[in-house]
């Protein structure tokens, strides 16, 4: 059988950027820019669903670059959007702002100059501390510059077509009797409440009147007012199943992923990108999306969790974060606590297969990604985080980190700063969530003997070098590697592969009761 070709580092980011150019390729465009796009609703707190569009879009227009091409990531935000509820950190006073655009509501926090630009620059920052390059579009300058004027002009002189193909691909009915258009009331201030019946294509201008609307189970009254809006102004905005569209052909997008939640809207948008606009749509993937414990649907409205990117990196590393965010892009994800350790586990592995040049050129190639493309250029101080996490459930308050370093320079391990910051966020982890729950481990023959023998060594071993010496013993006893066992042994006590001398870790910090118990556990 045929060796098959690697395309770039292995991954499924690079296999994506040479399909996006075969694609492009045979389309006949110019491969002079390939642009991504994610977008970000500028309505909520930014969590690590709304941020996986960008770092996944960012991975692309990498790999792109990675091939030979030239790529960009465009941010664009969607503020011209109305604020349909108010998340829960923001003042329930703001319910007066309701379906107002969210550029136009001022910030709760009183630090920019409106409640989407907070919203925006949470986002960049995050972005940012994660090492991504974003060039932000925001929706209120593209509509208030007329930058897609030529679209909505194409757009709504098409709006019946549009409507029977709505109707055709979705099943739903409204967009038959009113414009893909929602202007903003030039008399409430509300967006969703008007309805466009008309529009003039020689001078540009949609006729409106505020009727009301139904969003979340809740009933909005119009005004009653009867107006017209300048499509070439932020006086309106696009529907959503005819955005996307308007903003691929201005942009000139040609990759962008979605969540199966929008799957409908992409089939509208393509079609009108195509058939209305002239322009062949990017390409895409769809994605699952992340759901919390509860196994709901990870949301900017419910305020702010450990879900939100700024609080994962209080507690593990941004790559850590981007790990979880490239290691696939299909199938639902559950987030929780557990996964950080976890993470931080796995990236310390995909490190260690990096700089020994032994391993497989997937892991190696994602591990590039997770950094940017950009790895360091000496290996990173792995010191294990489910042990600097036992390590500060044993702290003293106010010497916390001094008494894990310590801890840390006692089994040999490299102390520096960057075992000092891992320090600080694993105590930051066990503040907030307590110790990982160990690993249940299916034990079998000869191992899970040796296993138990270990447990009984445990408790009657003179010291610590009679323990550690009686481990190897039961390793050769067994015609194990003792490699295997100890592998086994930190695995069922710390929930990694590796941890500091076991025998001393045993007997002088963990304790040998609590060891014969995890020990024990394994075995039922």
């Amino acid at each position: 059988m045929a060796e098959r070709r690697l395309i770039g580092l292995g991954t499924w980011i690079d296999k994506l950027a040479w399909t996006i150019v075969e694609r492009e390729k045979s389309l006949g465009r110019s491969l002079e820019m390939l642009r991504t796009e994610a977008g970000i609703a500028a309505s909520g707190f930014v969590h690590i669903g709304s941020m996986s569009d960008s770092v996944r879009a960012y991975a692309v227009s990498l790999a792109l670059r990675n091939l030979g091409y030239n790529s960009e990531m465009v941010q664009f935000a969607d503020d011209m959007d109305g604020l349909r509820s108010v998340p829960a950190e923001i003042p329930k006073e703001y319910e007066k702002y309701l379906l107002q655009p969210v550029s136009l509501i001022p910030d709760p926090f009183g630090c920019h100059e409106s409640y989407a630009v907070h919203m925006e620059n949470m986002l960049l920052e995050v972005l940012s501390k994660a090492g991504i390059e974003a060039k932000l579009y925001r929706g209120y300058s593209m509509y208030g510059e007329g930058a897609l004027k030529k679209q909505i002009t194409q757009i709504l002189s098409n709006w019946r077509k549009i409507g029977e193909m709505i109707e055709a691909l979705t099943g739903q009915q409204k967009f038959r009797t009113m414009l893909p258009y929602f202007p903003l009331c030039s008399s409430c201030g509300r967006i969703y409440t008007t309805h466009a019946d008309s529009f003039d294509e020689k001078t540009g201008r949609v006729h409106y009147v505020c009727k009301g609307v139904g969003i979340k189970k809740r009933w909005f009254d119009g005004c009653g007012y009867d107006g017209e809006a300048d499509v070439s102004k932020a006086e309106g905005k696009l529907s959503w199943k005819v955005e996307w569209a308007a903003r691929w052909a201005a942009l000139d997008v040609r990759f962008e992923a979605y969540g199966k939640d929008l799957a409908d809207s992409v089939k509208v948008n393509d079609w009108v990108c195509r058939n209305i606009l002239g322009f062949e749509p990017p390409m895409h993937v769809q994605y699952e999306l992340f759901l919390d414990e509860s196994r709901r649907k990870i949301s900017k409205s419910r305020g702010v969790s450990v879900f939100t990117p700024n609080a994962w990196y209080s507690y593990a590393s941004p790559q850590s974060l981007i790990l979880l965010l490239l290691k696939r892009i299909k199938g639902t994800r559950v987030v929780s606590p557990s996964l950080i350790p976890a993470l931080m586990n796995e990236l310390d592995a995909l490190a260690r297969q990096y700089y020994s040049g032994k391993g497989d050129q997937r892991r190696t190639g994602l591990y590039q990604y997770v950094y940017l493309l950009n790895p360091p250029k000496d290996p990173p101080n792995t010191i294990p985080y489910n042990l600097l996490v036992f390590l500060a459930s044993l702290s003293p308050q106010g010497r916390e980190i001094d008494f894990i370093l310590s801890k840390l320079k006692r089994y040999g391990y490299r102390v520096d700063e960057q075992a000092e910051e891992r320090a600080k966020m694993a105590l930051n982890y066990y503040r907030s969530f307590g110790q990982p729950a160990a690993e249940k481990l299916a034990l079998e023959g000869s191992v899970k003997t040796a296993v138990a023998e270990v447990a009984e060594a445990v408790k009657r071993a003179p010291d610590a070098d009679r323990l550690q010496s009686m481990v190897f013993e039961i390793a050769r006893k067994h015609e194990i590697k003792p490699q295997t066992l100890f592998q086994t042994l930190y695995r069922i006590l710390l929930g990694q592969d590796s941890g500091p001398r076991f025998a001393t870790f045993v007997v002088e910090d963990l304790g040998r009761e609590r060891a014969y118990e995890l020990i024990r556990s394994c075995l039922a």
